[in-house]
């Protein structure tokens, strides 16, 4: 016997606050769908999690950032010498807004 965690009246009551709107046959699949999920949510809840600490990634993540230092930049005679067109030390480029 199939457990039911979800009923069609409670799908289409969530579908309604979310402004969806679902056919006969994608309701059926739906809540087929939201109660597999809740009943396997059922079985995580089950798991011995005493002594475990929480984490918010299941890998070790470390900052990627790196520090921010200054560092010599380019002339602008260098940074330049291969654009198509240049006026005033700056990029010229097409005007896209009229």
């Amino acid at each position: 016997m199939e457990k039911i965690r979800i009923s069609k009246e409670e799908v289409a009551h969530v579908a309604h606050l979310a402004r969806l709107e679902f056919g006969a046959e994608e309701m059926e699949k739906f809540t087929s769908q939201l109660n597999d999920i809740l009943l396997y949510m059922d079985k995580l809840g089950e798991v011995d999690t005493a002594g475990v600490e929480p984490v918010t990634h299941a890998i070790a993540r470390k900052n990627a950032f790196r520090e921010d230092a200054v560092g010599a930049s380019l002339p602008p005679e260098v940074s330049l010498a291969n654009a198509p067109e240049a006026r005033g030390g700056c990029f010229q480029v097409p005007k896209v807004i009229e």
